[in-house]
């Protein structure tokens, strides 16, 4: 999970955490979202074994409320 510049948050999946923050710091390939937002933070990741298993556990967190998301990460 990412915190923005503006303070909102953005969750998604990869298979290499520091590339893919620093894609969305400074480079094109950043998702749209993060690139109006820059720079963002790396505030929260977990593991998973597969992108099954990944892309599962993002939709849930994309289903939380922001409150919800922030107690996550506590």
């Amino acid at each position: 999970m990412l915190k923005c510049n503006d303070e909102t948050l953005y969750t998604g999946i990869t298979t290499d955490l520091n590339r893919r923050v620093d894609e969305h710091n400074s480079s094109p390939k950043g998702a749209k979202y993060t690139r109006t937002r820059r720079p963002v933070e790396l505030i929260y990741f977990e593991h998973h074994e597969d992108k099954s298993s990944a892309s599962k556990r993002e939709y849930e967190i994309k289903q939380l409320s922001r409150i919800q998301k922030l107690e996550l990460i506590k």
